[in-house]
């Protein structure tokens, strides 16, 4: 459904509380007047209207071959119309109107909260005409097009670099956390980023046939076949729904007053499940937003309550997603903290995100960085110039030893897999190399325990990196299975093949998660840094750039279903209990309205106790412990 048409369908059912609300109270008023006439007037047309409404959505769930609840407040309202009981009527649409609005704002607030999420998309792009640049809406984007990508921009379309060298960041497509160095006539993913100067690009395909289209295209077609999750009051319904009947009925046959049959019906009006379930899943909907999880509804955190399995993607959600200085390889006795401060002082005329992960890993120990002169930048190989009146030059080992006239270290030996070298030379000698990788998030290992007590039986890693990478990342973490170099198509597949073990959660960051996430029974995006496609395919989004709220997000979850379930199980208890009353004559239809009205004040308090749920918080993990692991081999690319 639309953002246009959710809209409309809420501002309907707000009117149809409104109206049914207005007519009860206005009879009310009516009745205590002495109108009693003008009273029921006013409870009948509160009544159609909501009741008009719930036959139009029985139809359409008997259309889908889904049979639910709604009936016997249907058959409640119409019995009650149809024998005259007017106030009991109306009491039952405010009621389960009441139920079907709580549900929709639920609904609402989640896509209002998510539209701040959704970044950027490209919708134009800069192209070369006659000596000139225009900008032009991406449908008008032919093959052999020349475009202009901007530093930032993302690429529009597929195509060819048809500058001299061009850096793009494929991390939301493939993985990778660093940029790829691209030479000229290198194919261009649309979808990637350019993290390197302006470049051109050459058109090959149509948007609509790019990289980024499928990928757009695999998540549609995932949530179109995606397994829909049975509601909690949906299995509830059928069996409520046939006690209801049978004693309505056994009430009328072997009485022959068809009152205590209405009696029975509105006392049987199953506001436990109508409004109980909603309460207590809009009240942990709303605690779990507040430790920074985002859950699209009230349908997503019913399913998250009963996830079996967690898929989890690794660049960007399982590490950090950004290359650290993991260690120094010194030379010629210069000190560290001296080699890094004179590479990162140099850096800082560099926007290289490599280079910046040296400045900021500098500015993290405290020292104090000089500015630079006589900058010299080769893009892709490295930098050079002056700090403190000392030659330094800063980039990828062979640049570097060829900077100083010597090979290129090859004795790598001491360098772990998964890590990418920054060569440091000072004075016309090489000083040192940075050792760099993208590292775990802390408190993993404890944070996926914690998964399994929640009740996750089984854990994997999802990524489309390399297999040595994978392996090195998962390393001690005991995992239950890692899957590698999967393309988006793949993901899809693990996610579907692995609903043998119970409903799936997938948790990713890229555009390349989004088929996988629309697939699973949950999909998790990480919405503070993450792609806009991954955000709006999820049914979940962590706001903070922490994997470790997805445990309290679960807790939560959990916690306001089982509450939502005790709700039911005490409500129905009381109102079969009532429905029995009823068919021996001790309620009329009003009283038994009004003692529903009862039922549904204490399940509703019980259920507000979801606002009040407090998860374990993650424990901090020491800041040394993992560190210096390094969980991604990282691309040959330098500063």
């Amino acid at each position: 459904m639309s953002p246009v048409e959710q809209t409309g369908t809420d501002r309907f059912k707000t009117a149809i509380l409104l109206l049914a609300a207005i007519g009860l109270m206005a009879g009310l008023a009516f009745r205590v007047a002495g109108q009693a006439d003008i009273a029921n007037l006013f409870w009948i047309a509160g009544v159609v209207p909501a009741l008009a409404a719930l036959l139009f959505e029985i139809l359409r769930s008997i259309g889908r071959g889904e049979v639910g609840l709604d009936i016997v407040a249907a058959l409640s309202m119409t019995a009650a119309l149809v024998f005259g009981e007017t106030l009991a009527a109306a009491v039952v649409a405010v009621m389960y109107s009441g139920g079907s609005f709580l549900e929709s704002f639920a609904e609402g607030r989640a896509r209002r909260e998510m539209h701040d999420l959704l970044s950027r998309v490209p919708r134009t792009a800069t192209r070369h005409l006659d000596g000139g640049l225009e900008e032009v809406p991406l449908d008008e984007i032919a093959p052999g097009d020349r475009l202009l990508i901007r530093q930032g921009d993302v690429v529009p379309v597929d195509g060819t670099v048809a500058s001299d060298k061009a850096f793009l960041d494929t991390s939301a497509l493939t993985g990778e956390s660093l940029p790829a160095r691209l030479e000229r006539g290198a194919e261009a993913m649309s979808g990637s980023t350019n993290a390197g100067e302006a470049f051109d690009l050459t058109a090959t395909h149509r948007a609509k046939e790019s990289t980024y289209a499928g990928i757009v295209r695999l998540v549609e077609e995932a949530q179109r076949s995606k397994a829909p999750m049975s509601r909690l009051a949906d299995r509830w319904s059928l069996g409520f729904l046939a006690v209801t009947v049978v004693i309505a009925l056994a009430a009328w046959w072997f009485t022959g007053d068809p009152i205590r049959a209405v009696a029975v019906l509105v006392v049987a009006t199953p506001c436990p499940l109508i409004l109980a379930v909603p309460v207590a899943l809009v009240a942990g909907l709303s605690r779990a937003a507040h430790f920074g999880v985002l859950i699209k509804g009230a349908g997503p955190l019913e399913a998250m309550a009963r996830i079996r399995t967690l898929i989890l993607d690794k660049t960007g959600t399982l590490t950090e997603g950004r290359p650290e200085i993991v260690s120094i390889d010194r030379h010629d006795g210069m000190d560290e903290g001296d080699i890094l401060r004179l590479a990162a002082a140099l850096d800082q005329a560099s926007k290289h995100p490599v280079a910046q992960a040296v400045v900021a890993a500098a500015k993290a120990r405290g020292l104090a960085l000089p500015v630079p002169s006589e900058v010299a930048e080769f893009p892709g190989e490295g930098v050079e110039g002056r700090v403190e009146g000392r030659k330094v030059v800063v980039g990828g080992d062979g640049f570097v030893a060829k900077r100083v006239g010597r090979k290129g270290s090859e004795d790598h030996t001491a360098i772990e897999a998964g890590s990418v070298l920054v060569a440091v030379a000072v004075d016309g000698q090489m000083a040192g190399r940075l050792v760099m990788a993208d590292p775990l998030r802390d408190g993993i290992a404890a944070m996926l325990a914690g998964f399994r007590r929640e009740g996750i039986a089984r854990i994997l890693l999802a990524t489309g990196d390399r297999a040595a990478v994978a392996e090195r990342v998962t390393e001690g973490l005991g995992l239950d299975g890692l899957r590698s170099g999967l393309t988006p198509d793949q993901k899809v597949m693990l996610v579907l093949s692995e609903r043998k073990h119970g409903p799936v959660m997938m948790v990713g960051d890229g555009v390349n998660d989004a088929p996988a996430l629309a697939a699973a029974d949950v999909g998790v995006a990480m919405g503070a840094r993450g792609a806009a496609a991954s955000a709006e395919a999820a049914d979940v989004v962590l706001l903070v750039d922490r994997i470790d709220r997805l445990g309290p997000g679960i807790e939560i979850a959990r916690a306001s279903r089982r509450i939502a379930v005790e709700s039911v199980v005490a409500g129905i208890g009381l109102s079969v209990l009532g429905m029995i009353a009823a068919a021996f004559g001790y309620l009329t239809p009003v009283q038994g309205a009004l003692l529903q009205e009862v039922i549904d004040v204490a399940v509703i308090l019980n259920a507000l106790r979801a606002l009040r749920i407090a998860p374990h918080e993650p424990a901090t993990a020491n800041p040394l412990e993992m560190s210096g692991r390094p969980a991604e081999m990282l691309a040959e690319t330098s500063p």
